[in-house]
């Protein structure tokens, strides 16, 4: 089980450095489509700003996760991993009412997922 836990933690850590990639660095079109909004928003410089930042909070987030995983250990570690997942799914629920519905199940459901994996060590 603290295999599976481990690969599901590092999808989830990597998959914010990516989200984090394309809100801080991606072009355009590409941050149009992912995220649902018109192009023309995109381009513009204070949504380019407001992308970076939450590129920032995502990074962040991944970055944090794996750090948990290397200098923290035992119960820990499972109880800090939990909170960072538990925030992710937050933020997706939240992200998925007020944007788009696909958030959560592109970013919340992967730390739901590794959540109740993780639950069932610390019970």
């Amino acid at each position: 089980m603290d295999i599976i836990l481990t690969f599901l933690i590092y999808i989830v850590a990597l998959e914010h450095l990516a989200i984090m990639g394309l809100e801080m660095w991606g072009r355009p079109e590409t941050q149009s489509k992912t995220f649902g909004m018109p192009l023309e928003f995109v381009r513009q410089v204070p949504a380019q700003k407001a992308l970076a930042n939450q590129g920032i909070y995502n990074g962040m987030v991944g970055v944090s996760l794996l750090i948990s995983q290397w200098v923290l250990n035992g119960r820990s570690q499972l109880i800090t991993t939990a909170i960072f997942l538990i925030f992710i799914v937050v933020v997706a629920l939240f992200g998925s009412l007020t944007v788009k519905k696909e958030i959560f199940w592109l970013q919340g459901m992967p730390s739901l997922v590794t959540l109740l994996v993780l639950l069932t060590l610390l019970i």
